[in-house]
């Protein structure tokens, strides 16, 4: 009977309060309502598929934290602070998931201050870096700073020629300190002629990085229907110095006789009014000092060359004496380009041959020598920062795809190197935005 009595007060009391549950949901819809819901996209003519492949096909900088080194405190006060609240957070870890609240704010101060030294030992790193970096050079610093007459100033025009991939970009990019050239194991990675400037003291230097020349078998340049190759070859005799630059490793492991035609024509061809050197390039990759010996016996009686140097265009050894020697051949003449300043061009320039690097890296074949890479849009605002927009022009839809790459990752990768290098080189923030689209 007693059974009976206690069946029939549960029974009452449960139909007396059917909606009554154990716990309260207007706690846990107060929880867990702090992180915004999205809307339902509306819908348009364009259909979802469309506009996921048009969204993924644009590379925008502004929505990725892509900034390193000198550029953290420029990204720290331009992030976007995350869209939930960390005090609905610690709420619900400590009421449905019973973590101590002491634990979890001592847990966020350890994180902090390990971001605080890797930042820290981040920006160490960048400036002991930049304090190694050639320190032959520290003892001109002053004379850099000082302004020179122009009645003082000396210059000189120096043209870097070769067959592909010989290292003529690494060179003038060590040369002149910066990077102003593609540099790319692919063949024909230089597509024309880049400018780059050295000045130090009262004497300027101008190298011009050529795209690679080739001799056929018969000994005569190819007939490349690309105007850019031409224009190198009637270029030769513009300059003060002509490098004819060759890879030394490459001789030495898979010859090729069309390279040393090529030289030797250079050399044949001999201008009065120009000195010709040449330079024995990526000595670095020698192991064995007899090879290396044996290739600077086979060219350094060959007529019509000064001087021949043997250099590491990547590493840099060799490369003082082969600016001493250019210092020494300077003529007196006014400065072709303001020292102090990189010009707009110069700039547009730098920018177009970073993301051709980078393109040259990821994607494969032919299809990086088919994009038309056109430079659309340069601005800069009012905060000092440059807004770049480049266009990726393909000729297929397959090829607009494979630059794409999935929900736009190979697109991505490249340009969040190509911005964080940017930034690096111009030392200001850059938005860079790429667009790949199919020519029309």
């Amino acid at each position: 009977m007693k059974a009976l009595r206690v069946l029939r007060t549960l029974n009452s009391s449960l139909s007396s309060n059917p909606s009554k549950t154990h716990f309260n949901s207007t706690i846990f819809l107060r929880f867990y309502s702090a992180q915004p819901q999205e809307d339902h996209p509306t819908s348009t003519g364009i259909s979802s598929s469309e506009e996921e492949d048009t969204s993924s096909s644009v590379f925008d900088s502004s929505q990725y934290d892509v900034g390193v080194g000198l550029n953290n405190d420029v990204n720290s006060k331009s992030s976007v602070s995350s869209t939930w609240d960390e005090k609905y957070r610690e709420r619900v870890k400590t009421k449905v998931f019973g973590e101590d609240p002491s634990e979890i704010k001592s847990s966020r101060i350890l994180i902090k201050e390990e971001e605080k030294r890797r930042r820290a030992a981040l920006l160490a790193r960048t400036l002991l870096e930049a304090a190694l970096d050639r320190p032959d050079e520290e003892g001109d610093e002053n004379k850099e700073d000082e302004l020179v007459k122009e009645e003082d100033q000396m210059s000189l025009s120096v043209g870097i020629i070769g067959a592909p991939n010989a290292g003529k970009s690494s060179l003038t990019n060590y040369m002149v300190g910066t990077k102003v050239s593609a540099v790319s194991r692919k063949t024909n990675t230089t597509t024309h002629e880049v400018l780059g400037v050295m000045t130090k003291g009262k004497t300027q230097i101008c190298f011009f990085d050529t795209p690679g020349l080739m001799l056929k078998k018969s000994g005569f340049p190819y007939k490349d229907i690309k105007a850019r190759i031409e224009s190198a070859w009637r270029s030769i005799d513009l300059y003060d110095v002509l490098i004819v630059i060759f890879d030394a490793h490459r001789h030495l492991t898979k010859p090729d006789s069309r390279v040393v035609r090529l030289i030797e024509r250079m050399g044949s061809e001999a201008n009065p009014n120009q000195k010709r050197l040449l330079c024995i390039n990526k000595v670095d990759l020698i192991e064995k000092k007899k090879d290396l010996l044996k290739v600077v016996e086979e060219f350094k009686d060959l007529p019509g060359y000064e001087r021949c140097f043997t250099v590491s265009g990547l590493k840099g050894a060799g490369v003082k004496d082969l600016t001493k020697y250019l210092m020494e051949q300077s003529v007196k003449r006014p400065w072709d380009e303001d020292p102090f300043v990189m010009s707009e061009e110069v700039m547009k320039n730098i920018s177009m041959e970073v993301v051709r690097e980078k393109l040259l890296h990821y994607i494969h074949q032919e299809i990086p020598y088919g994009i038309d890479h056109r430079l659309m849009d340069w601005k800069e605002l009012r905060d000092g920062s440059l807004r770049i927009e480049h266009h990726l022009i393909t000729h297929k839809i397959s090829q607009r795809k494979i630059l794409v790459g999935k929900n736009g990752s190979k697109i991505g990768r490249i340009g969040i190197e190509a911005n964080e290098e940017l930034r690096t080189i111009f030392k200001r923030n850059v938005h860079l935005m790429l667009m790949v689209r199919v020519k029309s």
